[in-house]
């Protein structure tokens, strides 16, 4: 292990942490420092480290006992396992500091802050010394990067005003939608509302699905209303239909018609259903295939990335049309039958008749159901024969769970 004693915090995110005995804590979320009067550098209190159940704590620096560029090794004790919580006086450095307008001490020039470095003194103190910024470019153009002393910017002592998010959301690229969320509900509010506003309708309808509900609520507030009608279309119509189910009825019909009519349609149709039936958890998209279709077709549809794990594990076979409501339901496929079946067989050849639900199936029936057959989704019926829908296993667990469960899990 190669022990350095300077690194950008941009590349101590993500890190695994370890404990002396080689068993891995978490992974490095942020860096946690107090700045100081004056020019002198900020010193960097410790870190903020996701350990099982997304939890966040707080791992004092003096804990550190190695850097290196894979992962950092703690020293031996007891590890603090409460909940993190920001005190006064501290800073986030990827949450508060990244993207930071700045100017540069010579000159007065305007830069962002894109970077900050971290230092280990002689005494083992870690201080933030360094700071990577970017001016502004011209036509489309990057701008000069300088990495400079900390005393050589001015303007983070300042209240945060003008703050962008290009390089915090970068830090966010590779962590899937329901660890952005966790890592949103960490942000300070404003900086909250910041980062949701930039990221594009797709990633922000993905978060959204694993926030809270009056988190959603808040966040889709925030929007413009045509930008939250475009969010909504990107959601999954049972998720959109959720979220707006949240709403006042006039809100609620004011977004619905701006969003696109067939992007409309199956959301209204869901919102029929009372929350806790079989209609009111379905996804109106499930894998919906015609009778001549052959088992080649079916595993590649399947294959659509998509597609959820749970809706993959089934496809239904109906006469048209094939949105829902689709024509009669003749049956379903389970992924493990069409693996073991040649590709140009059909797949109406190998349907299992499992009784499908209704949409007004209860909640108890509708996990009584997924026990006795050992599912992860299930079709949905209505009275004339259509396929409306599908649930899937998370659909049911999210109803079973305490409505705040998620936020009882990111407080531990």
């Amino acid at each position: 292990m190669t022990t350095v004693t300077r690194a950008y915090v941009s590349r101590v995110a993500g890190l695994a942490v370890f404990d002396p005995n080689g068993d891995r804590v978490g992974k490095v979320r942020d860096v946690v420092v107090a700045l100081r009067v004056g020019n002198a550098p900020p010193r960097a209190l410790g870190l903020v480290v996701e350990v099982v159940a997304r939890r966040r704590i707080f791992v004092p620096m003096g804990r550190v006992t190695a850097l290196d560029p894979a992962a950092v090794m703690l020293a031996s004790g007891t590890i603090n396992l409460k909940r993190f919580e920001q005190r006064r006086g501290e800073t986030l450095v990827l949450g508060e500091l990244l993207d930071r307008q700045v100017q540069l001490a010579d000159g007065g020039r305007p830069a962002v802050v894109v970077d900050a470095g971290l230092e280990q003194t002689r005494t083992g103190d870690w201080l933030l010394t360094k700071l990577a910024v970017q001016e502004p470019g011209r036509l489309g153009r990057r701008g000069q990067l300088h990495q400079l002393n900390w005393d050589e910017v001015t303007g983070l002592a300042l209240p945060e005003t003008g703050q962008g998010t290009e390089t915090l959301i970068a830090t966010y690229r590779e962590l899937n939608a329901a660890d952005l969320a966790h890592a949103l509900q960490e942000l300070p509010v404003k900086r909250r509302h910041e980062v949701a506003e930039a990221l594009d309708d797709e990633r922000l309808a993905d978060v959204l699905g694993e926030l809270p509900e009056a988190e959603q609520v808040t966040i889709l507030g925030t929007l413009e209303e045509g930008r939250a009608a475009d969010v909504l279309e990107e959601m999954d119509p049972d998720d959109a239909a959720d979220l707006l189910a949240e709403l006042s009825n006039v809100d609620r019909n004011r977004l619905l018609e701006l969003m696109e009519p067939d992007e409309a349609a199956p959301v209204r149709h869901l919102l029929q259903y009372s929350e806790d039936t079989a209609g009111g958890m379905m996804t109106s998209e499930p894998v919906i295939l015609s009778p001549d279709a052959t088992i080649a077709e079916a595993l590649a549809r399947v294959r659509e990335p998509e597609i959820t794990p749970a809706l993959a594990s089934q496809v239904y076979v109906c006469r048209p049309p094939s949105a829902t409501p689709t024509g009669r339901y003749l049956g379903l496929a389970h992924i493990q039958r069409l693996l073991r079946e040649p590709p140009s067989t059909l797949v109406s050849g190998v349907l299992d008749d499992l009784e499908p639900l209704r949409p007004e199936t209860p909640l108890t029936e509708v996990t009584q159901y997924f026990a006795t057959y050992n599912l992860v989704a299930a079709p949905v019926v209505d009275d004339q024969g259509r396929l409306v829908g599908a649930v899937s296993v998370d659909d049911v667990l999210d109803h079973l769970l305490p409505e705040d469960w998620r936020e009882r899990a990111r407080r531990g």
